[in-house]
């Protein structure tokens, strides 16, 4: 598979003529790893992508990171040393590449330091948000991005037909030894670092939506809302981006579940269907949120639906479509996100049902086949 980086610097150098933009100017985050595969963490020092409008993109990067960089798609690589002025450096690549004002899209992660920075370098400049840019670039997944997802979903699926089979002898763990199960049982199956937090959240703490799994033991009969994934590598020939699994499914390990809790079971077990169904080309992300949202209602428990139905999924766990009421963003193919509604009863219990789906040219394309039934094996 090739590398999809050279297409993604030219739809962004067409976007940046679209929006009347002179350039683009990155920092570490997800929007710099979609267009070089280059990852890392802020720091204080100048690490920064220049993307004008016409010409080469240019990298200004500490020494330390030659190494690194030269495995990128960007040829032109400004190091410089501890003791070295970088703002200078910074100036005279905006001058080299012909960017002395006009409107300029700084990354939405930089920090105050250099956008500031660039602010004294280009005084007659009209600064801007690089999301202006790359929300658009980034919600439609590329083949690359989505075989990746696909393999974090399928890892997803494993791990959670894994835990299923555990039945009675999840009885007497605690929340968090769970979690650290799943975590070791997600590596095993080719994953990398855990997505987020592993949420195990049993009994009334699954009337929490982000729990953190604690010290409880989940006892016979209770309700327990399982989220988690993990990350996979992209197939590409150079540099690195990762993909995130989320799947979601609320099981009881054992003795019988109330028929209350049954009731809801089956009720957001049906109100994620309804949303998956009604996913299409030109549906708004808004319509998906009302699908769910109508049928949990429609039983008496809307009071109980406390968050969005789902959100994007790319390199980061959470991005853009967000699958909300009153989002007018129309469904496009190729973009990815979760169905996740919930019910969550306080002091008794949660149910959550999650999925990752891809819009298709026609419906979608779920990511997730594991078992979503309320019932463990034995």
């Amino acid at each position: 598979m090739t590398d999809p980086f050279d297409q993604r610097i030219d739809d962004c150098r067409r976007r940046l003529e679209d929006t009347a933009a002179e350039a683009a100017v990155l920092f570490p985050s997800p929007n710099l790893t979609y267009l070089t595969g280059f990852e890392e963490s802020p720091s204080e020092r100048h690490l920064l992508l220049f993307v004008p409008r016409a010409g080469e993109p240019a990298f200004v990067a500490p020494a330390m990171y030659a190494d690194q960089l030269a495995a990128t798609p960007i040829d032109d690589v400004r190091l410089w040393d501890d003791g070295d002025d970088p703002v200078s450096l910074v100036a005279e690549t905006l001058s080299d590449l012909d960017v002395d004002g006009g409107r300029v899209l700084v990354d939405d992660r930089m920090w105050a330091l250099f956008t500031q920075n660039l602010r004294s370098v280009l005084p007659d400049a009209e600064f801007d948000l690089a999301s202006v840019v790359f929300e658009d670039l980034r919600l439609r997944k590329d083949e690359t991005e989505l075989e990746a997802l696909r393999r974090a979903g399928d890892i997803a699926d494993r791990v959670s037909a894994k835990i299923r089979t555990r039945g009675e002898d999840v009885i007497g763990t605690t929340e968090a030894d769970l979690a650290a199960e799943i975590e070791r049982l997600l590596a095993a199956s080719d994953g990398g670092d855990p997505a987020f937090e592993t949420i195990v959240a049993s009994g009334p703490n699954g009337a929490r939506p982000h729990h953190h799994s604690g010290d409880r033991e989940i006892e016979a009969g209770d309700p327990v809302v399982l989220d988690f994934g993990a990350f996979v590598d992209a197939d590409l020939e150079s540099g690195t981006a990762r993909y995130p699994g989320d799947q979601t499914r609320t099981i009881v390990f054992g003795g019988e579940p109330s028929a209350e809790y049954r009731e809801v079971h089956e009720v957001v077990r049906e109100a994620q269907e309804t949303a998956v169904e009604a996913v299409e080309p030109g549906v708004t992300a808004g319509e998906i949120d009302r699908a769910a949202r109508s049928v949990i209602e429609d039983a008496g428990y809307g009071d109980a639906f406390v968050h969005r139905t789902g959100h994007g999924v790319g390199l980061e766990v959470h991005e853009p479509p967000y699958i909300v009421d009153g989002n007018d963003r129309e469904l496009e193919p190729g973009m990815v996100f979760s169905v996740e509604p919930g019910i969550y009863l306080e002091g008794q219990f949660g149910v959550r049902i999650e999925d990752l789906v891809v819009v298709t040219d026609d419906g979608a394309e779920p990511l997730n086949d594991s078992p979503r039934g309320w019932q463990s094996e034995t």
